[in-house]
């Protein structure tokens, strides 16, 4: 009965855990503000944590950045305002698309560049490797035929001459 109660007690601790979690209380002056900072808060991406978004990171970063998030738009700035400031504080990382510029380019040709020219090299290897081969081929048959007798060279003719 002790080890079904300290189970129990076990799971609602682990059950219940996520509800200790912080939550950020703002009082936003208008509706639209707080939509704002909800739609800045899912489109801003955590530095720290990579591939998450700010509203759904509890990394120390993204708590400041929701707090900065909020002081700009209580400030009055714009969504693109506030993006813009992110962008020049962390960079382009922070959206999740990115502009094209000459880094993005070449981050996706380089890649499909190199493929290329390792299947390129691969080729030509392979072209050597087959005409140095048949080379050999060649000389050895030819040495072949050379180390024949002259009879056994006037059969080989012979039968040549009825494939033929």
């Amino acid at each position: 009965m002790k080890k079904l109660t300290a189970l129990l007690i076990m799971l609602v601790a682990v059950v219940a855990s996520p509800c200790f979690a912080a939550i950020d209380a703002f009082n936003f002056s208008s509706a639209q503000q707080e939509n704002d900072y909800h739609a800045l808060t899912n489109e801003l991406r955590c530095p720290q944590c990579q591939n998450n978004n700010i509203a759904d990171s509890n990394a120390t970063i993204a708590i400041d950045m929701r707090a900065k998030v909020f002081e700009l738009l209580q400030e009055g700035k714009s969504k693109q305002d506030v993006v813009n400031y992110m962008v020049e504080r962390y960079g382009h990382f922070v959206t999740y698309n990115p502009p094209i510029t000459v880094a993005t380019i070449l981050l996706w040709i380089l890649p499909a560049l190199l493929i290329c020219f390792g299947l390129a090299f691969v080729f030509r290897q392979k072209g050597k490797t087959l005409i140095k081969n048949s080379s050999q081929d060649i000389s050895t048959e030819n040495s072949t035929v050379e180390n024949l007798s002259d009879e056994q060279q006037k059969r080989l003719k012979a039968l040549l001459k009825n494939k033929e």
